[in-house]
């Protein structure tokens, strides 16, 4: 591949990703210590950039008039941070990759970077160890899941990336001295097979000398075959270039089948990627809202990315936790229908029926149908014809025994609901219809 999207945006997606369907994101650094407000990762920017009130009084109320961000970072001391934990939890829930924050927007570094002189890392402030690197070794060591990083292009108070601002981007020392550096030695280091790019909207992707960088990645990198990237490589490339398309946070077409592999990343906590010690119950979102969110997105082609935020000492809150291990009891009844499937175009999606497929030699084709709502009366009503073929059948995953088509109409099983296999969202195997 040459230094040009028009070359690198031919290359195929790795497959593994195209099926995976579903990931784990992770949002920790220092950010996790104050923990406060609308969205914490962002809190160095609201209290000196934007100046939120709410910032603004918090610092005032709790922190003497001296005290700096940098201060918080002796707090971060993930001292019951347990990497083998966090792996089981995530491929417990049949996540297929797990993508960690090696650098946020405030530069902070989760692995012992050698690029920068200044301590602004976890292995010299905070926790002293290499967060990045424990977290890699148990997922790759411990599961089947992919391994990938998110790490931030800019920096809101680096003094270089401040300098190239002024200058109009028309210098790149930060890039050269900076953000290139530390992505060539992040592949180096720990091998990730996904690179989640951030923080590239006020500079053009030649600024950040991305399609170098990507270049060398899928032609020379450890990683060349397998690592997968997304679009946010520039302010020119957000929903057009790069290996699948992130469009926006939350993006989901609902609707339609997008020309390119696309992602919904999305967070458990409806406000905030981040731990959030002032949040209630009322802004996590129920299983029913994520499973909802998850069968929209993939019946539309995408792959969710579900943000978790553990908390500086390195716990996941047990909300995170039932969600997730609620997420992954119904993916372990009705996995098959979710796992290397593709969009089928010709049914319209529904309230009651969202439909996916698969390619199966000896059938031909076999049809899932997620029902959304159970019908009141039994009867399941598809909006396409069907056509069945002499050796047609229609199974719900999980449980024994057909179900009996009439036309388009489904006759559903007469039992409680309490007696099936799960209580939402129930998923039909059709075999042998046109």
């Amino acid at each position: 591949y040459n230094a040009t999207w028009a070359s690198l945006d031919t290359r195929p997606i790795p497959t593994w990703y195209d099926d995976a369907k579903l990931g784990i994101f992770i949002h920790w650094g220092v950010f996790s210590v104050p923990s406060f407000g609308h969205s914490p990762a962002w809190g160095w920017y609201y209290w000196k950039i934007s100046k939120s009130p709410a910032w603004q009084d918090y610092m005032a109320k709790n922190f003497k008039p001296k005290f700096s961000y940098a201060d918080f970072a002796k707090d971060f001391s993930t001292e019951f941070f347990n990497p083998d934990d966090w792996a089981d939890l995530f491929a417990g829930g049949i996540n297929i990759h797990t993508l960690l924050s090696s650098s946020h927007h405030e530069g902070y570094c989760n692995y012992p970077t050698n690029v920068s002189s200044w301590n602004w890392n976890s292995r010299d402030v905070g926790p002293h160890r290499d967060l990045v690197g424990e977290l890699a070794h148990s997922i790759k060591n411990r599961t089947s899941m992919h391994f990938g990083l998110y790490h931030s292009l800019y920096e809101w108070f680096n003094p270089l990336y401040l300098e190239d601002k002024e200058n109009k981007f028309q210098t790149n020392r930060f890039v050269a001295e900076k953000t290139l550096p530390e992505l060539y030695e992040l592949v180096k280091a720990y091998e990730p097979e996904l690179i989640w790019s951030d923080g590239q909207w006020e500079a053009p992707s030649w600024y950040w000398n991305s399609t170098v960088f990507l270049q060398w990645l899928y032609n020379e990198s450890p990683v060349k075959s397998t690592v997968v990237t997304n679009d946010r490589w520039g302010s020119d490339t957000l929903c057009k270039h790069g290996g699948f398309l992130t469009c926006n946070d939350r993006y989901n077409p609902k609707t339609h089948v997008p020309d390119k592999k696309w992602e919904n990343a999305m967070t458990l906590n409806k406000g905030s990627w981040s731990w959030r010690r002032d949040t209630d119950i009322s802004q996590f979102l129920t299983t029913m809202e994520m499973l909802s969110t998850f069968i929209e997105t993939i019946s539309c082609g995408g792959n969710m990315l579900m943000n978790v935020g553990p908390t500086k000492e390195g716990t996941i809150s047990p909300i995170f936790v039932d969600g997730l291990e609620d997420f992954g009891a119904w993916l372990s009844i009705n996995g098959e229908a979710v796992y290397g499937s593709k969009p089928d175009v010709q049914f319209e999606s529904r309230k009651e029926t969202v439909v996916v497929e698969e390619p199966t030699p000896a059938d031909g084709l076999t049809i899932y149908a997620f029902v959304m709502d159970w019908p009141a009366d039994g009867i399941l009503l598809l909006n396409a014809p069907m056509n069945a073929t002499s050796t047609a059948t229609i199974t719900m995953l999980g449980m024994w025994g057909g179900l009996q088509p009439t036309g388009i109409a489904i006759e559903m099983p007469l039992v409680p609901i309490s007696k099936l296999p799960h209580h939402l969202i129930w998923v039909l195997r059709l075999v042998g219809f046109q």
